[in-house]
C-alpha cells in the first residue's frame, strides 16, 4: 500500500501529464486560428473588445472571434496549470510564496476597484486569484522539493508560458506576422519541455530504469536521435514561417511541383504561377522565395523520414525489438509517416483548416517524442567523465527525492 508521499508524487506526475495534454490542445486551437486566418478577429489585447476576456459575453463568440477568444482562454488555462506545476516542484517550500502572493493580490483587487472604477472585472479577477492562492497555501502538499535541476525546468516552463502569452499579445498589438513565427515556434518548444517534465516526474524515470536504457544505447543512436530532432525543429520553424506568410499554397500540387521535380523560379514563371493560382481571394501573390521555402520543406521532410526510419532500424538491430528505445523509435517513425501524409493531404485539400492543423499537431508530437528519445537514450557515461560524475549525482538526487516521498 502506498504512503501519502508516494501518492503525492504520483499526483504530481499526473498533473504534469494533464498540463502536457492542455498544451497540446492549445497548439490545436492556435493552429485553427492560423489555418482559418482569424488571428486578428479580436483586435485588442489583453482585453477582448474592451471586456476583460473572462467576462466577454458568450453571445458574441461567433465566427472568427470564437476561434481567437477560445484560443486566449485556453492559453490562460495552460498558464495557470504551468504555474501550479512549477510551484508544486518546490514542494512545501512554496507555501510562503503562495501565502504572501495571495495576500498581495487580495489587497490589490479592492485597490484597483477603488482607484479605477472602470476596471471592476479586473479587480474581481485579481481578488479571486489572490483568494485561490492564499487558500492553496493552507492545504499545499507537505512534500520535499524536487531536485534543483527539475525545479529549474519548472521555472523555465513558467517563464516560457509567460513569454508565449506576451508574444501572442504583441502579434495582435503590433500587427507583425514575424512575431507569429516566434510565437508558433515557442509553442512547440514549450510543449516538448512540459512532456520532458512529465517524463522526469514519472516512476519509470525515478526508479532508474531510464539509466539502463541509456547504458544499452548503441553509440550512434543518440547522435541520430539528436540530429533528427534538430531537423524536426528546423522543419517546424520553416512550416511556421510559411503559415504566417498568409500566401496560401506556394505550390498547389504534390508530389510534383507545378508538374516538375523542381519548379522554375524565374520572374516570368512566378508571374505565370500567380495567374494560374486557384486562390485568387484573401491570398497574397507568391514569390520565388516562398516557392523555394516550400521545396526545402519537402526535401527536409524526406531527409527526416530517412533518418528516423534508419534510427528505428538501427535500434531494433542493436537493442532488440522489445527495448524501450526501439519501441519509441518505431512509434516515432509512424508519426513521421503520418506527418508526411498529412502534409500531402494539406496540399490536396487546398490547405483545409482541419488538415493543416492536424499537420501542426503531429509535428508537435514528433518533436516531443524526439526530445524524449534523446533524453532517455543519451549515454550518461559521457557525463560521468566529468570530475564530479554528473550522471551519478543526478541518479542519487532522484533517489533521494523518491525516498523522501
Amino acid at each position: 500500500m502506498q504512503g501519502p508521499q508516494a501518492q503525492i508524487r504520483r499526483a504530481l506526475h499526473r498533473f504534469a501529464l494533464l498540463t502536457a495534454v492542455a498544451a497540446f490542445l492549445l497548439l490545436g486551437a492556435g493552429g485553427l486560428v492560423t489555418s482559418h486566418g482569424v488571428g486578428m478577429a479580436v483586435p485588442d489585447w489583453p482585453n477582448t473588445y474592451g471586456y476583460n476576456m473572462f467576462f466577454f459575453p458568450v453571445s458574441r463568440w461567433v465566427s472568427g472571434i470564437f476561434y481567437e477568444h477560445t484560443h486566449r482562454l485556453m492559453a490562460s488555462l495552460v498558464g495557470l496549470l504551468t504555474t501550479i506545476l512549477a510551484i508544486w516542484l518546490h514542494g512545501a517550500n512554496a507555501r510562503p510564496l503562495l501565502r504572501w502572493t495571495g495576500m498581495g493580490l487580495l489587497l490589490l483587487g479592492p485597490g484597483v476597484a477603488a482607484l479605477a472604477p472602470g476596471h471592476g472585472a479586473d479587480a474581481v479577477v485579481l481578488a479571486v486569484t489572490g483568494l485561490a492562492a492564499f487558500g492553496a497555501s493552507l492545504v499545499w502538499p507537505q512534500c520535499p522539493p524536487a531536485p534543483l535541476w527539475l525545479r529549474w525546468l519548472g521555472s523555465l516552463a513558467f517563464f516560457g508560458v509567460v513569454l508565449q502569452g506576451l508574444l501572442g499579445g504583441l502579434r495582435v498589438v503590433l500587427l507583425r506576422d514575424q512575431i507569429g513565427i516566434f510565437h508558433a515556434t515557442l509553442a512547440q518548444l514549450f510543449f516538448a519541455l512540459i512532456c520532458a517534465i512529465a517524463l522526469f516526474t514519472s516512476q519509470w524515470w525515478l526508479s532508474g530504469r531510464a539509466h539502463h536504457v541509456a547504458a544499452r544505447s548503441a553509440a550512434r543512436l543518440p547522435l541520430l536521435f539528436t540530429l533528427a530532432t534538430t531537423l524536426i525543429l528546423c522543419q517546424l520553424v520553416l512550416g511556421a514561417t510559411m503559415r504566417h506568410q498568409h500566401a496560401g499554397l506556394a505550390i498547389p500540387d504534390f508530389p510534383l511541383a507545378y508538374g516538375k521535380l523542381w519548379p522554375a523560379t524565374d520572374p516570368a514563371a512566378v508571374m505565370h504561377y500567380n495567374q494560374q493560382r486557384l486562390e485568387v481571394t484573401d491570398a497574397n501573390p507568391i514569390t520565388a522565395v516562398q516557392i523555394i521555402l516550400q521545396m526545402v520543406h519537402r526535401v527536409m521532410a524526406l531527409l527526416i523520414l530517412v533518418l528516423v526510419a534508419f534510427s528505428a532500424w538501427l535500434s531494433r538491430r542493436r537493442l532488440g525489438p522489445t527495448a524501450v528505445a526501439t519501441r519509441l523509435a518505431l512509434g516515432w517513425c509512424g508519426l513521421i509517416l503520418a506527418q508526411a501524409l498529412l502534409g500531402a493531404a494539406t496540399i490536396w485539400s487546398n490547405k483545409a483548416a482541419d488538415m493543416a492543423t492536424a499537420h501542426v499537431l503531429v509535428g508537435a508530437l514528433a518533436l516531443a517524442l524526439g526530445v524524449i528519445q534523446c533524453i532517455i537514450s543519451y549515454p550518461l557515461a559521457l557525463l560521468a567523465e566529468s570530475p564530479r560524475d554528473l550522471a551519478t549525482d543526478m541518479k542519487v538526487e532522484n533517489c533521494k527525492w523518491q525516498t523522501a516521498h
